[in-house]
C-alpha cells in the first residue's frame, strides 16, 4: 500500500472509531444495548455465542462490575448466573440487596473471552466506551469492583487485590470498593470472610453517601 492510501485509511480508521465514540456517548438504553448486541469491535465478537450487556436497576444506587461472562453467562445473556451468580446473589442478600432492586450489574468486557480466560486490554479498551455510558446513565453512588480484573481495569493500575482491598478509591468521581470475585470465592473459601468485611465496608460507605447527600 502507497504511503496516500495508507493516509487515507488511517484517516478514515479514525474518522469511524470517532464515529462509534460519539454514537456511544449519546446512546439510551435502547440504542446501546442494540449496539453492543452488534458490536464486531474485537476477535471476541467471533467466539461469542451472545453478548451479556447487564442486568438489574438502570438508576440503581449500586453497581458491581465483573470481569467477563463464563460459559452459562455467554448462552443465556445475563451477568452473574450459575454458581457464581448464586454466590453474589448471597452476597448480595447479605447486605439486604437484591439483583432487581437498587443494583446494577455488568462487566468489564460484554462478551465471553475463550476458555474463561481474563479479557486482553485491547479487548477491555474496545468494550470501555459502552461501559462508561452505562456508568453515566446509571449515576451510582457506589462501584464495587469484583475481582481483580475489574479492578485493575478500572482504576488503571496493575496492583494486587488483597493491595487494593480495605481501601475507598475513587472512579470518575464515584467511589469505589474492591473485593473477590465470586467465582474466586467458589475456589477459595477461606477468603470468604474477607469478602464479607469488604461487603461490610461497602454497608457503610453507602450509608455515610447516602446521609451526606439525601436522595
Amino acid at each position: 500500500m502507497s504511503d496516500q492510501r495508507k493516509t487515507v485509511a488511517e484517516s478514515r480508521s479514525s474518522e469511524e472509531s470517532e464515529d462509534r465514540l460519539t454514537s456511544i456517548a449519546h446512546a439510551d438504553w435502547e440504542r446501546l444495548r442494540q449496539m453492543v448486541s452488534v458490536c464486531t469491535a474485537c476477535p471476541l465478537s467471533l467466539t461469542r455465542k451472545q453478548t451479556v450487556f447487564g442486568v438489574g436497576d438502570e438508576q440503581a444506587d449500586w453497581l458491581f462490575i465483573g470481569e467477563g461472562p463464563g460459559a452459562r453467562e455467554d448462552e443465556l445473556g445475563e451477568p452473574f448466573v450459575g454458581q457464581a451468580g448464586k454466590l453474589l446473589d448471597n452476597m448480595l442478600q447479605a447486605i439486604s440487596l437484591s439483583r432487581d432492586q437498587d443494583v446494577y450489574i455488568t462487566n468489564i468486557v460484554k462478551c465471553r473471552p475463550p476458555d474463561n480466560r481474563n479479557p486482553k486490554d485491547t479487548e477491555a479498551g474496545q468494550c470501555r466506551p459502552y461501559l462508561l455510558r452505562q456508568i453515566t446513565m446509571i449515576q451510582p453512588r457506589l462501584i464495587v469492583a469484583l475481582g481483580k480484573v475489574a479492578a485493575q481495569n478500572l482504576l488503571d493500575t496493575d496492583a494486587s487485590i488483597a493491595s487494593l482491598r480495605g481501601r475507598l478509591h475513587e472512579f470518575s468521581g464515584i467511589p469505589l470498593i474492591v473485593t473477590y470475585h465470586p467465582a474466586y470465592l467458589l475456589r477459595s473459601l477461606a477468603d470468604k470472610t474477607k469478602a464479607w468485611e469488604d461487603l461490610c465496608f461497602a454497608r457503610e460507605t453507602m450509608r455515610n453517601l447516602q446521609a451526606a447527600h439525601p436522595s
